[in-house]
C-alpha cells in the first residue's frame, strides 16, 4: 500500500472509488455519500444519460472502445462541474485503468481509493447481483482481466480491503483513513 502525506480533510473536495466488477463502489460510494452528507456520482450512470443508451449497448454498438470514449468524455465534463461542494464518485472499473483517465485524476490531486477484494469474492458478487456486465464471459476470463487490472488500481492514493465486511463498515474504514471522519 502507498503510504501518502495526510491531507487536511478540509482540502479533500472529491474522493474517487476504484476498482474491479463486484467491488462495492456504488453502493459504498453512497453509504459514503451518506455518512459525510457528501452528494455522490456513478459515472457510468452518467455514461449513460450523456449517450442514451446503456452500458450493454454501448458496448454491442460502439464496442469498448467507443464506450471508453464516451467514458473519458463523462469524466472530463464530472470533473469540470466539481465545485466547492464536496463529492464522492464511484468509477466503472475500466474507468481508472485507462491511462489518460488516472493521469487526469492525479494530475488534479484527486485522492482515489482502490476498493480490494479476492478475484473469488468479487466474481460471487457479480453473480448475486444478476447485472449485466459486458466483460464479464466467465471465472477464467474474470480473474485474467482481474490481474491484469489490478497493477493499475494499487497505483490509487489508498487501497481499503472489503473482503468480508459490510458496506458501511468500509465506508467508515475509507472516511477514517482519508481524515474525513464520519
Amino acid at each position: 500500500m502507498k503510504v501518502q502525506t495526510p491531507v487536511p480533510s478540509s482540502q479533500i473536495r472529491a474522493v474517487f472509488l476504484v476498482g474491479f466488477m463486484g467491488a462495492g463502489k456504488t453502493s459504498v460510494g453512497r453509504a459514503l455519500s451518506r455518512q459525510l452528507g457528501w452528494s455522490f456520482e456513478d459515472l457510468d450512470d452518467r455514461v449513460q444519460t450523456r449517450e442514451g443508451r446503456s452500458i450493454e449497448t454501448i458496448f454491442q454498438e460502439s464496442g469498448e472502445a467507443g464506450f471508453r470514449q464516451a467514458e473519458h468524455k463523462a469524466l472530463r465534463e464530472l470533473i469540470s462541474e466539481l465545485s466547492d461542494s464536496p463529492q464522492i464518485v464511484a468509477l466503472g472499473g475500466g474507468a481508472f485503468v485507462q491511462p489518460d483517465n488516472a493521469v487526469l485524476l492525479g494530475d488534479l490531486g484527486i485522492k482515489t481509493v482502490f476498493l480490494d477484494g479476492s478475484v473469488e469474492e468479487l466474481f460471487r458478487r457479480c453473480q448475486e447481483q444478476n447485472l449485466e456486465r459486458p466483460l464479464r464471459k466467465s471465472a477464467e476470463n474474470f480473474r485474467t482481466l482481474y490481474e491484469k487490472r489490478r497493477p493499475h488500481y494499487l497505483k490509487a492514493s489508498l487501497r481499503i480491503e472489503t473482503q468480508g465486511k459490510s458496506v458501511d463498515a468500509i465506508a467508515q474504514e475509507v472516511a477514517t483513513a482519508l481524515g474525513l471522519g464520519a
